[in-house]
């Protein structure tokens, strides 16, 4: 089971790296209003919501010992994380997509890494 998790956990970094990456490798494009919502950014939301669903359903069934799940941060890191996959799903086919919604992605996204680091 602990190979499972190193896994997902892994996987779940992966997703990250898309979606903050994708934001991040355009800053100059969305401070221009030229920005738009990048493939990387669906696809590393989709990847952190299946990978963290799996974290917490083999955390939350005492399948890994000495390990507790924070209810209350699984739910606002999943909401933030719907916030964002939302905002990309609406703008994901416009040529350009208006700079309050990528910087929007781009801020919601680093405020889920604070929240899974510091709480």
């Amino acid at each position: 089971m602990e190979l499972l998790v190193t896994i997902l956990v892994i996987l779940h970094f992966v997703g990250l790296s898309f979606l903050l990456g994708s934001f991040l490798v355009q800053i100059k494009d969305i401070a221009k209003g030229k920005g738009r919502v990048l493939r990387g950014m669906l696809d590393g939301a989709y990847t952190q919501l299946v990978t963290g669903l799996a974290l917490t359903g083999i955390y939350s069934a005492g399948l890994v010992e000495d390990e507790e799940v924070n209810n209350t941060k699984i739910a606002v890191k999943l909401t933030v994380l719907i916030v964002i996959t939302v905002i990309a799903l609406i703008f994901r086919k416009r040529e350009v997509a208006p700079s309050w919604a990528l910087w929007t992605i781009g801020g919601l996204t680093l405020l889920n890494v604070v929240l899974a680091v510091a709480w």
